[in-house]
């Protein structure tokens, strides 16, 4: 399914974890709670790590710059799907508002494949010293168009590889899905690791961090740029013609869920 979404055209909604002034325990436990639904699943999103790893082979790259880590997602599971593959590397995490904690947590699952960044990281103008294939899980939808696209011209500019995917869309059995994310962070609250007071206060006592989950999801299904949309958006950024482009939305599964992704390497 290439086309627009069944609800027409991409909405940038106010999201609560774009706000500076969100209290960190909060976005803490919200991007916390996002880390470990991103490593539940051991095969995810098999056509995008197929394409991945083909355009790692083709760039020669086998480190990947992560751009607005949060917690680290799905990382750690996206190492492993590269190793089936035959293809490992390092994953170097950064944000702009670096979690240092929860990152180095991240790099203890897969000793010696993941490092942080501790300083900030804008994904619009990344430093030229920071190496490797870029990607983004589940983070593009926070940009409005102006800085997606941005995004997309540093990276051409720079002559880097580019992916992202987003695992919710604009479609209603997403936004049914995340409109009950405050019962996933319920159910799951006391299995994540490690364990904190902060988290369970703000979940179970002033429930900020389900609200604020659930509310996120929600929006964040309406911010997903479409496969049209994100070649929209490849229309416009100069030297983009250079790039080999592949854009899909692929199905999860048997579910009703899919993923839309974009993998981009420079042509040799």
């Amino acid at each position: 399914m290439t086309g627009q979404s069944l609800l027409g055209r991409r909405r940038h909604v106010f999201e609560i974890e774009d706000q500076p002034w969100l209290p960190q325990a909060i976005r803490d436990g919200v991007t916390g709670y996002l880390n470990y639904l991103g490593n539940l699943d051991a095969r995810p999103y098999q056509g995008f790590c197929d394409a991945l790893a083909a355009a790692l082979r083709t760039t020669g790259e086998r480190e990947i710059l992560d751009l607005c880590s949060g917690s680290a997602g799905p990382l750690p599971t996206l190492i492993a799907e590269l190793d089936r593959r035959e293809l490992p590397v390092r994953v170097r995490l950064s944000d702009l508002f670096p979690n240092a904690e929860a990152m180095a947590a991240a790099a203890s699952t897969v000793p010696g494949r993941i490092v942080h960044e501790t300083r900030p990281v804008d994904a619009t103008a990344v430093p030229a010293e920071l190496a490797g294939f870029r990607l983004l899980c589940n983070a593009f939808h926070h940009f409005r168009p102006e800085k997606a696209r941005a995004i997309l011209a540093d990276a051409v500019a720079q002559r880097r590889g580019i992916a992202l995917f987003e695992g919710v869309g604009r479609y209603p059995a997403s936004i049914a899905t995340c409109m009950v994310t405050g019962l996933g962070v319920l159910a799951t609250s006391l299995l994540m690791r490690p364990v904190r007071w902060s988290r369970l206060a703000l979940t179970w006592v002033v429930p900020a961090i389900p609200l604020v989950a659930t509310w996120d999801g929600v929006v964040s299904c309406l911010r997903v740029y479409s496969p049209d949309e994100l070649r929209e958006l490849l229309a416009t950024v100069p030297g983009a013609e250079d790039y080999s482009w592949q854009i899909e939305a692929e199905p999860l599964g048997r579910s009703p869920m899919r993923v839309t992704w974009l993998v981009g390497a420079p042509r040799v």
